[in-house]
């Protein structure tokens, strides 16, 4: 498939629709089977680390405050304060206006700065009010820009609109990485799913991300296998490689490594690095970390051993 320059929602349309359609049984059959791998001893205790630096901790409530997320940025950091050797994790993901916040407690530890914009989570917003909330979050420092597409427009077939967004949001992001959140609970089908893709990596998306944590289902493994296949093919046809980070409903450390075992075996072992695949969990980190843990000691952490996020 050749990338349109979008002239038209016409070229965009005939491009995304001439896409390979997507056997639904044969993808759940598929992450079904690759859901069953498992993993031990000393493959499991790297398993875990890798989730853990791949985890971007992330709070996004309108309760939050700064104490809160200075405290979550500091867990980042140091996930366990009383074992050095535990990876940091990949990113940290607040609202704009705690990015500085965020920031300052992260300093030079490469924990990047993440930050929704553009009218997170519903996307209901104008392109004009989207691209400023993307250049506040970044003059503030944030490293990574998660933004929203707009599900409506998307659905309704308008894909010009929806590129024509990235692509700006994309420009408003100047060095920041762009993670392009397709909301997949919304979009309704596997092919949908793979469109979505393709129109986020096409308009320059340096990541595509399932969802925004607050619709149900989320990052759901059929859903990731297909969001890992778009970034295989786009590589292979186009010769750039995309990033992939499902979040919402990964909540254990065999969750995390089931994930881990589709990256490797949908898109290959290159995909296998924080820079190019991301768990959006932060409940995830507690047992990751009890894990680990239980690995080292042989016993678990009491309930209240780490901290709470």
């Amino acid at each position: 498939m050749s990338i349109p320059t979008a002239s038209s929602n016409a070229s965009l349309r005939a491009s995304l629709h001439g896409l390979p359609g997507v056997d639904r049984v044969g993808a759940d059959a598929r992450a079904a089977g690759l859901g069953t791998r498992s993993i031990k001893t000393t493959a499991k205790r790297q398993a875990i680390d890798m989730a853990i630096s791949m985890v971007d901790l992330t709070t996004l409530e309108g309760a939050d405050t700064r104490g809160k997320v200075r405290a979550m940025c500091a867990k980042a950091v140091h996930p366990d304060p009383t074992d050095p050797t535990v990876p940091r994790v990949a990113a940290v993901c607040v609202y704009p206006d705690l990015v500085a916040e965020a920031r300052d407690v992260v300093g030079s530890s490469g924990v990047k700065v993440a930050s929704v914009a553009t009218a997170f989570p519903s996307g209901r917003s104008s392109l004009e009010v989207k691209v400023a909330d993307t250049a506040m979050a970044v003059a503030a420092g944030a490293d990574e820009i998660d933004m929203v597409i707009d599900r409506g427009a998307f659905l309704s077939g308008d894909y010009l609109k929806v590129f024509e967004e990235i692509q700006a949001i994309k420009e408003a992001c100047g060095e920041a990485h762009l993670k392009v959140i397709l909301e997949t609970g919304e979009l309704a089908t596997y092919d949908n799913v793979r469109r979505a893709s393709w129109l986020a990596m096409m308009a320059g998306g340096d990541f595509i991300k399932t969802s925004t944590g607050k619709v149900q289902p989320a990052a759901t493994l059929p859903v990731t296998l297909v969001m890992l296949e778009a970034v295989r093919d786009f590589r292979d046809r186009e010769g750039r490689m995309v990033g992939v980070k499902p979040a919402g409903g990964i909540r254990t450390t065999k969750d995390a490594i089931k994930m881990l075992v589709l990256v490797n075996e949908t898109a290959g072992p290159d995909w296998l690095d924080p820079d190019w695949f991301r768990l959006g969990a932060s409940s995830v980190l507690n047992d990751l970390l009890m894990q680990r843990q239980k690995l080292t000691t042989g016993r678990y952490a009491g309930p209240d051993y780490f901290t709470l996020d």
